[in-house]
């Protein structure tokens, strides 16, 4: 998989993609990422990208011009399945989203800054927006970079054990069951005493159990 970044802020991503799964799965040839400063696209003398809003609203918007020059410049190299815009008014991403999209093989993510982007952008450009939630942050950088941990996560071969994956929560509509490990009494607080007696049938339908209860206590919107 390869997926291009296109910012003004590329120092963001130094951290995330140096780190963890992310840089397993760099390492392992799994993903590639290729993260684009939007002021190389620009044609202003001072590297500038945005502008003021036409009608006069407060706040400065991104111009058309250094976005689509940097898409079409990726676009020439090889074809995308996706290039998406983080916007608070796009879909919001969930599990199931994550999934789909880990099998596909070259997508583009538009971070968003200052007021927003030229809806022209939007209307002629974006294949899909999606939203990591209903609030705004500064810039789509770390919405950029959760939609590429929880899509990278799920390539075969990103993570160790590849069923651990599939028993997260939100897989099957559900939060995940509690999870102990030694020692199995500390200060009198044990682990529940079916997980230390090796029955696995009894284990799988406990845990089933107490995901189903977590699930109704805590988020029943996924139950239904």
């Amino acid at each position: 998989m390869r997926i291009d970044i296109l910012t003004v802020l590329p120092e963001m991503f130094e951290s995330p993609l140096s780190c963890s799964i992310l840089k397993r799965a760099r390492q392992k040839g799994l993903v590639e990422f290729g993260i684009h400063n939007l002021r190389d696209y620009s044609t202003n003398k001072h590297r500038k990208v945005d502008d003021y809003p036409f009608g006069g609203e407060a706040g400065m918007v991104m111009q058309i011009e250094p976005i689509d020059r940097c898409i079409a410049a990726l676009k020439a190299e090889r074809d995308y399945d996706e290039v998406i815009f983080t916007s608070p008014d796009g879909d919001l991403f969930d599990q199931p989203t994550a999934n789909s999209m880990s099998m596909l093989e070259n997508i583009i993510i538009l971070c968003g800054h200052y007021k927003g982007i030229d809806y022209r952008i939007r209307e002629h450009l974006i294949t899909r927006e999606i939203s990591v939630g209903d609030y705004v942050l500064t810039g789509g950088e770390l919405p950029a970079i959760i939609i590429s941990d929880a899509i990278v996560r799920l390539i075969p071969g990103a993570i160790g054990d590849e069923q651990s994956a599939l028993s997260d929560s939100f897989q099957d509509n559900l939060l995940a069951p509690p999870v102990y490990t030694r020692p199995a009494d500390y200060n009198g607080w044990r682990v529940p005493d079916i997980l230390l007696s090796g029955h696995e049938a009894r284990i799988s339908e406990w845990r089933h159990e107490q995901a189903l209860e977590r699930t109704r206590r805590l988020r029943p919107d996924l139950l239904k």
